[in-house]
């Protein structure tokens, strides 16, 4: 007869999702993982069939915990503008917060990961993808109500302001200084005006 599982694989998750922010997918060994979630590495073969099913779970609880909320931010129906300054400024807040420079999982995981392995490939373009899709919507409506100009595409602002949002997270692990972000940060959203 098959033992139940008696641990919490939401906490093991995300636990794991702290090594793999830190030392990335081939960084983290078993053994790190095993150590950070206080298991042994058959129980978390036996959850996650594998390093790799470990590592996906993680980027499913990275997608929950940080591009969702954005996506909740923007969705929230104020102004457009400022709802997409409060996601970059949030951004930035998380990065500089965060203060131990770890690595945003989603640029770390397209670096090391992307190129190979499909499973990874197709996370990472939902998870930006989303964000796109609610950053559009956001745009658009904007546009609409005259909020913001109608001379570009909201598809291309939409693209570019994620590529900015990622390019935060980048330079934010090398040099989290606030106000240097935020610059950059105001910078790319003068593409509003």
């Amino acid at each position: 007869m098959a033992r139940t599982r008696e641990f919490d694989t939401d906490a093991a998750v995300a636990a794991a999702l702290e090594v793999f922010r830190r030392k990335g997918y081939e960084g983290a060994s078993m053994r790190d993982l095993a150590q950070a979630t206080g298991l042994g590495s058959g129980s978390l073969y036996a959850a996650f069939g594998s390093k790799d099913g470990l590592y996906l779970a993680a980027l499913d609880l990275y997608r929950q915990r940080y591009a969702a909320p954005l996506v909740e931010v923007l969705r929230s129906g104020n102004n457009a503008r400022d709802l997409i300054r409060e996601v970059f400024v949030g951004a930035v807040d998380d990065i500089v917060q965060d203060g131990r420079r770890f690595a945003c999982l989603i640029v770390g995981a397209s670096m090391e990961r992307a190129h190979h392995d499909q499973r990874v490939a197709d996370r990472l373009r939902a998870t930006t993808r989303s964000l796109e899709h609610a950053l559009f919507d956001v745009l658009a409506e904007g546009q609409l109500r005259g909020e913001i100009p109608g001379d570009r595409s909201p598809g291309d602002l939409a693209g570019f302001l994620v590529t900015s949002l990622q390019g935060l997270r980048v330079m934010g692990a090398i040099n989290p200084d606030r106000a240097a972000l935020m610059r950059s940060a105001e910078v790319a959203l003068t593409c509003l005006d």
